[in-house]
């Protein structure tokens, strides 16, 4: 007797099928969520310059040093970044934790600045992915910024 070959036998096609689109749906399932802790960030960085850049700027005598503006920084980016590093607050040389860094214009003692003079907070940080650097997507820039510019009280 002969065999038969049957064209309409599916058995199997459906795990080909999911093993073929399984690659591409990790890869946008991942995506999504790397730009979206991107974009966190991103807002963290900014509200974490704006914050430091207001305590500086408030009228005080004396006024606050760079150092108090750089802690006011730190500890609201301490609680509020998402980095997924061993601990939760800044550990100096941490590859993964490492806190944002500010240069504040002017720098140093802000004794006889007139009111209305502007003190300019910037911040950059850098990101670290979780997925796609080690997929070699090509160049990733990885240093969020972030800038503001007040006027003194």
């Amino acid at each position: 007797m002969k065999p038969t070959l049957n064209l309409n036998d599916e058995d199997g096609a459906a795990i080909v099928e999911f093993a073929l689109i399984l690659p591409l749906f990790l890869a946008l399932l991942f995506g999504i969520i790397e730009f979206s802790l991107l974009l966190y960030n991103q807002h963290v960085i900014t509200n974490a310059c704006r914050e430091g850049a207001r305590a500086g700027i408030v009228m005080r005598d004396p006024r606050v040093s760079d150092a108090q503006i750089k802690d006011v920084i730190d500890k609201y980016a301490d609680k509020y970044l998402v980095t997924f590093g061993t601990s939760s607050s800044w550990i100096p040389g941490d590859p993964f934790i490492d806190p944002p860094d500010p240069f504040i214009d002017p720098p140093g003692v802000r004794t006889g600045i007139q009111p209305g003079s502007p003190l300019t907070v910037t911040i950059t940080f850098d990101y670290d992915f979780l997925v796609l650097p080690k997929l070699k997507f090509g160049p990733i820039d990885s240093k969020l910024r972030a800038k503001t510019i007040m006027k003194m009280e």
